[in-house]
């Protein structure tokens, strides 16, 4: 993919995200004042659970997007056929797997040592029921997500996408008008819009790609054990950062009450929102970094290497940097009355994930070879390390954010280690990086936040005061990013490509 079509896919995206964004933060805040905070606790903590078993299609949709690309780098519609067909057994496979352990070992778990109260032990069950054959849904969605992302059709991924975010803000709403057990009715909608999502993915993917049919497999058993060989050491992966989130909130409901619990998922909520747009940047560099690499086209490469990792975290650092400031408006505005520890947990869980959105490209360039196994075996042990040291220093009697703590000193390491075994994988200049990416990066969030934290603090506690410091904040650090985080040959693309879009627009409003 071209640079200018990176930033046309990047800038379409914004709109649509900046819709599912709202949506889906109104219906946080819906599904909160429903439900009531120790339902939402039950809540959270059940799907926490369930989700534990993401390393499973996280793995296999890294393979399948890893393979279709590379296969449509080398323009080899065989490949592609054999791809498909092998992951799509695997999945079958897998979902079966996943149904399995949830309805065996996940249930005799969530009812002896999940910690839900009696009154409501009930619903949790139904809820988990229901959760459990949603995730099924989600398994089978995940390499069909995945061959969109291949093709770069990220028009319908994100139309699907907001589809998605407004039915889910429909069953929210609709939580005031029933008089149902709300948790028990919650989960049958929730896993209603799942099997209709799912089906849209894979009725699309079948009618749009030659190579997604079911009326004859092109069976390889070469392919099966590249993409096994890829997968196994990639589940390592998956299963470590289902540790470093969901397993962390299924301790945090062993130590302490379900508002804790509540304000965790709440703080994740709002950090993954905030991250979604360098998210999808990093989504549509996957194909064209995989592409290249399977072309032999390094200054490429490189190039999609260095201005996504700058590229990605300013595109969450601008939404981050306001949150941060005014966290405690916010959340007021946006849930009323939040759980207390929500302020610095959502705090923490920003610095966390812009941490995440700089590594992402560094992630995606390491997959590129196929060699998994040292990659996950050393970032995969320390993820896991975090559930293990946030369970120690619990357990020493300390509060709930310092697992917020553990992760953000294992992020900040993980982050120096990707970069010396990008190095290795894949000859990444390791000081290049730091001169091209880590400089600019600490340069706009000097020159953005001083100026922007130091508004905060000498204005008084006010909306009117709150909506300066915004203003402020993102126009500061969008100066600063154009002018100190990109180069003049970015600056230059960025410029060519928003005239286009403007003469275009004011030449259909003359006709």
């Amino acid at each position: 993919m071209s640079n200018k079509k990176i930033i046309k896919n990047t800038l379409s995206l914004y709109l649509r995200q900046i819709v599912i964004i709202l949506i889906t933060l109104y219906s946080v805040r819906v599904v909160l004042n429903e439900l009531g905070v120790e339902d939402f606790g039950v809540y959270s903590v059940v799907v926490g659970f369930v989700t534990l078993l993401s390393f499973l299609p996280g793995s296999m949709a890294s393979a399948t997007q890893r393979f279709f690309s590379f296969a449509m780098g080398e323009n080899d519609v065989l490949k592609l056929k054999q791809t498909f067909s092998v992951n799509l057994i695997l999945y079958v496979v897998i979902a079966l797997i996943a149904y399995t352990l949830l309805q065996t070992v996940g249930l005799w778990y969530v009812e002896v040592h999940l910690k839900i109260p009696d009154a409501r032990f009930s619903a949790a069950l139904d809820l988990y029921h229901y959760t459990s054959i949603s995730f099924v849904f989600s398994i089978f969605t995940a390499p069909f997500i995945a061959i969109l992302i291949a093709h770069e059709d990220m028009h319908l991924y994100a139309l699907i996408s907001v589809v998605d975010a407004a039915l889910k803000l429909a069953v929210a709403i609709s939580l005031a008008y029933v008089s149902y057990d709300l948790l028990t009715y919650y989960g049958i909608l929730l896993f209603s819009i799942s099997a209709l999502i799912a089906f849209a993915y894979i009725f699309i993917c079948i009618k749009k790609y030659t190579e997604c049919q079911l009326r004859k497999l092109h069976w390889s058993n070469k392919m099966l054990k590249e993409i096994l060989g890829f997968t196994l050491w990639t589940l390592l992966g998956q299963l470590s950062t289902a540790f470093r989130t969901q397993a962390v909130t299924v301790l945090v409901n062993q130590m302490f009450n379900p508002a804790v619990v509540a304000a965790r998922t709440i703080a994740l909520s709002v950090a993954g929102q905030v991250a979604v747009f360098s998210n999808n940047l990093n989504t549509g560099l996957y194909p064209s970094i995989i592409k290249s690499y399977a072309t032999n086209q390094k200054h490429e490469m490189m190039s999609l290497i260095f201005n996504g990792s700058k590229l990605t975290f300013f595109l969450m650092w601008f939404f981050a940097l306001p949150v941060l400031l005014e966290m405690e408006t916010i959340l007021t505005l946006w849930l009323k009355t939040p759980p207390p520890e929500a302020i610095l947990f959502t705090k923490l869980a920003i610095v966390e994930s812009l941490i995440l959105a700089i590594s992402m490209p560094l992630t995606t360039a390491a997959r590129a070879p196929g060699r998994m196994a040292l990659y996950e075996m050393i970032l995969g042990s320390i993820q896991i390390a975090i559930f293990f040291i946030s369970w120690w220093i619990l357990s020493l009697g300390y509060s709930a954010e310092w697992v917020f703590y553990v992760a953000i000193a294992a992020n900040a390491l993980m982050f120096k280690v990707r970069i010396l075994l990008v190095n290795y994988l894949i000859d990444l200049p390791i000081l290049l990086y730091y001169k091209n990416v880590v400089g600019p990066v600490l340069a706009v969030l000097t020159v953005s936040a001083l100026p922007s934290a130091m508004l905060s603090k000498n204005l008084s506690s006010s909306l009117y005061s709150s909506a300066v410091v915004i203003l402020f904040s993102f126009v500061i650090s969008t100066l600063a990013m154009y002018y100190l985080g990109l180069d003049k040959h970015w600056r230059k693309k960025i410029i060519i490509y928003l005239s286009g879009k403007f003469m275009k627009n004011i030449e259909s409003i003359k006709l």
